[in-house]
């Protein structure tokens, strides 16, 4: 049951976390997506191609210096607020910059800085994950990883796909001021912030290894360190081959970009909103048990065309039920590794729980690649199906238990309500 005394969130504060979490994909959708459309157009090879999909690896190890994140901190700026207004600064600074050098000649040059703005955008999300953990209450915690998840593939479509669009009527140097631009909006809202003050530890330290002990040691641990692992695979599994998927069935590179970049973005935001709104109302067992149901639907939808369905129509509801029913277990996960992480590191807890699962996932999604390649699509899938199956048997048993240590504070930590997170709620 949700606490009628608790003070609820304010509107500008959710309107600053869409802002953040949408400007921290914005250059890496642009990136990845689009960097790479644009070199192979002008000619570079495949191995220099390569390079820009290796930016993701950062975000997958930004646990390594997410304690540095809660443990430094300019008190008078707010702690992680001013770590948010120098990664937003410095992300306007570095597309400014990659503005100034010609994609071809200067790609040495480029590539450096997209690294920099890559480790920024990494350091701005644990800061902005801190932040989050410590403002958001359990009880509204579905609405706020409802916005991260939403805000990530907004920030995937308008830089990877919106920008990418625009790009011959801005050209390289428009396309970089206006990254720079957007990314702004979040460092103006901040300036107007005022982040609490929050509670300082006086025991614990936020270091790596007796965290990760947490999720090993006791069975606690290892039956969460299993939820993060396997729970969000079968989607994962099943994205990477999405697009080549769509390539053998004849679709061009324009009409693939728009379906997935645009199309599935806009899908699967709606999901991931209309998830957090139910995770707010059930408890957190039921939504991880639905969201792995969906999960299923979603996965199992992607094997339409391959069983030779393949008119656009049924195409285009095999990719919307895939990104509508797979997003929401997305941002459930996310809402429960909140409830996980500690008062004291809360960057710290979520950015391990997160580079845990993001790189497990990567590497998961390489190996379904060279499964694919060798036995063919439905082989990847029916992997995938298996293994959402697998995640909705690791829901049904959900409790909540806590696997990292809590030091003492000065203060009392805002306390969860222990109805809504071991799955006792209504």
């Amino acid at each position: 049951m949700n606490d009628p005394t608790r003070t609820k969130t304010p509107r500008s504060t959710w309107w600053l976390l869409a802002s953040l979490y949408t400007t921290q994909y914005l250059g890496l959708g642009f990136f990845v997506i689009a960097l790479a459309a644009l070199l192979r157009e002008q000619g570079a090879p495949l191995d220099q191609i390569s390079l820009v999909y290796m930016l993701g690896l950062l975000w997958a190890l930004k646990f390594l210096w997410a304690p540095l994140v809660d443990r430094i901190g300019v008190r008078r700026w707010g702690h992680y607020r001013g770590w948010l207004m120098l990664m937003q600064a410095g992300m306007m600074a570095c597309f400014l910059l990659i503005g100034a050098y010609d994609l071809i000649d200067d790609f040495s040059t480029i590539y450096l800085l997209c690294v920099v703005v890559a480790l920024l955008s990494a350091t701005q999300d644990i800061a902005a994950d801190g932040l989050a953990c410590r403002l958001i209450p359990a009880e509204e915690r579905g609405t706020g990883n409802g916005i991260q998840v939403a805000g990530g593939l907004l920030g995937n479509m308008l830089g990877g796909g919106v920008v990418l669009m625009a790009y011959p009527y801005l050209g390289w140097v428009g396309s970089m001021v206006v990254l720079a631009l957007a990314t702004g909006v979040a460092l103006v809202q901040l300036l107007v912030f005022r982040e609490p003050r929050w509670p300082v530890a006086t025991t614990a330290r936020p270091r790596l290894l007796p965290r990760i002990g947490g999720l090993l040691r006791a069975r606690p641990g290892r039956y969460w360190l299993a939820m993060l692992l396997l729970y969000p695979l079968g989607y994962n599994l099943m994205f990477i081959p999405l697009t080549p998927i769509l390539v053998d069935l004849g679709w061009s590179v324009e009409r693939i970009g728009f379906t997935v970049n645009v199309f599935g973005s806009v899908v699967g935001i709606i999901g991931a909103l209309a998830a957090g709104w139910v995770f707010n109302r059930v408890a957190r067992r039921n939504a991880l048990t639905g969201a792995a149901l969906l999960q299923i639907i979603g996965v199992g939808a992607v094997a339409l065309p391959l069983l030779g369905m393949t008119d656009t129509l049924t195409v285009m509801l095999a990719i919307g039920a895939f990104f509508l029913c797979c997003n929401p277990a997305t941002t459930v996960l996310a809402a429960v590794m909140m409830d996980h992480a500690s008062h004291d590191a809360p960057a710290t807890d979520y950015s391990l729980q997160f580079s845990l699962s993001m790189g497990f996932a990567m590497v998961a999604a390489t190996v379904s690649t060279s499964l694919a390649e060798q036995l063919g699509y439905l082989s990847v899938i029916w992997t995938a199906l298996a293994v959402a199956v697998v995640a909705l048997l690791l829901a049904l048993p959900y409790r909540f238990q806590r696997v990292f240590p809590e030091g003492e504070s000065t203060e009392d930590a805002p306390a969860l309500n222990p109805a809504v997170v071991t799955g006792d709620a209504r």
